[in-house]
């Protein structure tokens, strides 16, 4: 975020919270109309459960819009309140209730920013802190290579790494020497640094030199070790240098590979989704002011009745809810949305006032998964939600995506699939399927070994992800088949896209043992056709989305039986793409 961007926010924030302090007199007013009715008794039970919910809100608000000292007040009186509607009200007497409006009327004096109880310091006005800027998206413009630099001092096996890195269609430049590698980052960059740790001509250790050397720690990529060396002294350092890999020699380059892939795809990532659930307008606005300035979209839930219509729509990677609300509370709606299969996973963090261990235990019970307790500054609630996103995008991963190439599944792909061609069925845009296969696969692994076979099939999805758009999707089918999912896309564009990857694949060259081979690939799409008749119903839709993909394998093995190294449209339905 950069210093207007700051401002701008900065200015966001004062004015929800010029706006909130106007609107506090009101609130505390009311609060004291409802304590000074308390006559105890029983018939006390309405009104100090519509003073739970009110001090539960101004405890939770107090705090984020920089009142700590009132936020605290207000806590300390509502876990009075709510001691006494957990008891007989009839145990609470007139002086115990007028004795609570004296204190509740004392909350007037800490509204007013700067005010503060004896021991606590105010935290003053808010602004705009840099740590809840955006993560810095070091990658070039679709379709560039990403360029990688490797410091590896053996500059045989330095030249073997670059031979086998480019064939995965990365940019690679060898450093043999850790002070060339310095020289360079003076006025170059790097995508991502693959680092020896032992530079033994030189006498150095890697690691202390990076630590040393201003140049290459402002490079800010990604950082690998590749190194001889595995105890963990040797791992904690590379971990205090925020290192995100660290691989043992000989190098296990498909899973080298795999991991750069990995951590180019996090980088390119889309935004992290939040929906907000909190019946504190004012504060679920700041929520999502400053979830949005971090980078991510964030949208609050008005109408928590309508919650799974409001996933479904907005398809959050999670859910940050006040546990109490007026009509619903946070753990009913965590239960309503467990009860469908396809939200399980769904990360919902309860963001509340609420400090009672036994009822934090109890929401989580309902399907809640994590805390975080009002008041939380920005830059908490930022990394807090950011690094549960992540964590849950990686665990989705490792479900629905195969270990070598990081590409979706095949049940995952073909779901993709069949989606994209409903909706293009539904907005009237093409969306074409292709399936890809590897020619004469089997050779590959009887000559090279399984290895090197693996390498060629990690190469080819390197090189898928490379080529396509962010908005494509593309899967491993099956053993060397893939089936890419292209929405808004014409045959024939389809075909002059597919026909480029075809090209650069067979460029790619690849070593075993000192055995030089290249390979090719086939390929055949099809595109979606207008909806017809019987495509509205379920039935109708199934049989047309197993059509499109039955005609793109077809036009494979057509391509295949053409002589393989082409690309094939499938038959019957260029015409009527010709004809949009």
């Amino acid at each position: 975020m950069d210093t207007t961007q700051q401002q701008a926010l900065a200015e966001q924030l004062a004015k929800l919270r010029a706006a909130y302090l106007v609107r506090l007199p009101v609130e505390l007013a009311a609060l004291q109309a409802l304590a000074g009715a308390l006559q105890g008794g029983e018939g006390d039970r309405a009104s100090l459960e519509a003073l739970h919910q009110r001090l539960h809100k101004l405890a939770g608000s107090g705090g984020t819009f920089g009142l700590a000292a009132l936020s605290a007040a207000a806590r300390a009186l509502e876990q009075r309140v709510m001691a006494w509607l957990a008891g007989a009200l009839d145990a609470v007497d007139a002086a115990a209730c007028r004795a609570f409006a004296t204190e509740l009327g004392a909350l007037v004096q800490l509204a007013v920013p700067g005010a503060h109880a004896e021991g606590e310091k105010e935290t003053g006005e808010r602004t705009a802190p840099a740590a809840v800027g955006p993560v810095a998206h070091p990658l070039r413009a679709p379709g560039t290579a990403i360029s990688v630099w490797v410091m590896e001092d053996d500059a045989a096996l330095g030249q073997q790494l670059v031979r086998q890195l480019e064939s995965f269609n990365y940019r690679v430049r060898l450093f043999t020497r850790i002070d060339e590698a310095e020289r360079a980052a003076q006025s170059e960059r790097a995508d991502m640094l693959i680092m020896d740790v032992m530079f033994e001509a030189e006498g150095r250790n890697a690691t202390e030199a990076l630590a040393d050397s201003p140049a290459l720690r402002a490079l800010g990529c990604p950082l690998l070790f590749i190194t001889s060396t595995d105890d963990f002294d040797s791992r904690v350092r590379a971990a205090r240098l925020g290192a995100v890999g660290y691989f043992l020699k000989p190098i296990d380059i498909p899973r080298l590979v795999n991991r750069m892939g990995q951590l180019l795809e996090q980088l390119s990532a889309p935004p992290q989704r939040v929906l907000v659930v909190d019946d504190d307008a004012d504060l679920a606005d700041h929520l999502c002011l400053v979830l949005r300035a971090a980078g991510m979209v964030a949208e609050v839930l008005r109408q928590p009745e309508t919650i799974m219509e409001a996933l479904a729509g907005f398809q959050p990677d999670l859910v940050l809810m006040d546990m109490h609300m007026p009509r619903y509370t946070g753990p009913e709606l965590a239960g309503v949305i467990r009860q469908h299969d396809k939200w399980t996973g769904l990360p919902i963090v309860y963001l509340s006032a609420e400090t009672d261990l036994a009822r934090q235990i109890a929401a989580m019970r309902r399907g809640g998964d994590d805390f975080i307790i009002k008041p939380v500054s920005d830059a908490q609630l930022v990394a807090a939600v950011r690094v549960r996103v992540e964590r849950a995008r990686q665990l989705a991963d490792q479900i629905n995506k195969d270990s070598l190439t990081g590409l979706l599944k095949h049940a995952s792909i073909k779901e993709v699939a069949c989606k994209e061609i409903r909706r293009a069925r539904r907005t009237g845009k093409p969306v074409t399927l292709a399936m890809f296969d590897i020619d004469h696969f089997k050779s590959v692994n009887d000559t090279y070994g399984h290895a090197t076979g693996d390498l060629v099939i990690a190469a080819l999805a390197t090189l898928l992800r490379q080529r396509l758009r962010q908005s494509d999707h593309l899967g491993r089918y099956g053993g060397e088949e893939f089936l890419v999912v292209l929405p808004e896309c014409s045959g024939a564009d389809a075909q002059r896209l597919l026909d480029d990857i075809r090209r650069r694949f067979a460029s790619l060259r690849f070593s075993h043992e000192g055995q030089n081979f290249s390979c090719s690939i086939s390929a055949g799409h099809a595109s979606s056709r207008p909806a017809g008749p019987g495509d509205d119903d379920e039935a109708g839709a199934a049989a047309s989305d197993a059509e499109l993909l039955s005609a793109a394998d077809a036009a494979l093995y057509d391509a295949k039986r053409g002589g393989r190294n082409r690309v094939c449209a499938a038959a019957g339905l260029t015409a009527r793409q010709a004809a949009r």
